[in-house]
């Protein structure tokens, strides 16, 4: 990672395995992050980060990167470089959105989901404000990208639609990359908000759990259950090679499959 330089270098980075999250509250992204790209890193993504070497390569390219799992928070506590707090997507987008309810130049295209639930997610939201801040949403295909023509209208769908903010669930690591590769293509959009399955949690299709399980550190044991064949991968494939990790970073033996030497 010493080669990639985050172009926000207010906020302090805190090394977390070949990535690193920035030390920032919710407060202060809600209130002061208003142009660029955020990176919301959960475990399932920093264990993607160990193979998928374009993923890996575009971190630099995001301006805040947040600790979106209370597993990693607890393990920066661990590491003795503690973040301020767990800042996870699906509790930053309500706090945004109501943050700029009555700001008329915050309008918000959702890209993502299955078809239908999007449109619920509009619709819920747009309530909640007050107004058309969701101003368009669109379900592309499981295999997008690899479809250039999906590519083509998607882009086109995100540009007729006006959006000055785009949130696209598309799936850790390919909906970051589906930001930085095409982002310049779609030039009214000047936030732009990778935050997987709130799409999900705000179009009510998929309630959130408890606070106290969040804090505990066992929302993956909810969601598992829930879904357990959705979710099977991400928590018991990825969770325990991510402590066995962490504890190599603790004790000076993890090493950087992409670093040479």
């Amino acid at each position: 990672m010493k080669d990639q330089v985050a172009k926000n270098s207010t906020y302090k980075r805190v090394p977390m395995l070949n990535a690193y999250v920035h030390d920032i509250s919710m407060d202060d992204l809600v209130e002061n992050f208003t142009e660029g790209a955020m990176l919301t890193l959960h475990v399932d993504m920093i264990m993607k980060l160990q193979q998928d070497r374009d993923f890996y390569d575009i971190l630099g390219e995001f301006d805040v990167i947040t600790c979106d799992s209370q597993i990693m928070f607890f393990a920066t506590k661990w590491l003795g470089t503690p973040v301020q707090e767990r800042v996870s997507g699906s509790d930053y987008f309500p706090k945004f959105y109501m943050h700029h309810k009555d700001n008329p130049d915050v309008t918000v295209f959702l890209c993502g989901g299955k078809p239908g639930i999007a449109d619920l997610a509009m619709k819920n939201v747009n309530a909640k404000v007050g107004r058309e801040m969701i101003v368009g949403v669109d379900a592309p295909s499981f295999e997008f990208d690899n479809d250039p023509a999906e590519i083509e209208r998607m882009i086109a769908a995100i540009n007729d639609s006006g959006a000055t903010v785009c949130l696209v669930g598309l799936a850790g690591g390919r909906q970051e990359k589906f930001i930085m590769k095409y982002r310049d293509r779609m030039p009214g959009v000047t936030l732009w908000l990778p935050l997987g399955g709130t799409i999900d949690y705000e179009s009510g299709t998929f309630d959130r759990p408890p606070v106290w399980i969040t804090e505990w550190g066992f929302e993956w044991l909810y969601r598992l259950i829930k879904e357990p064949r959705v979710r099977f991968h991400r928590y018991v494939i990825h969770e325990p090679p991510f402590l066995w990790a962490v504890l190599k970073q603790k004790f000076g033996w993890y090493k950087d499959p992409f670093m040479k030497g």
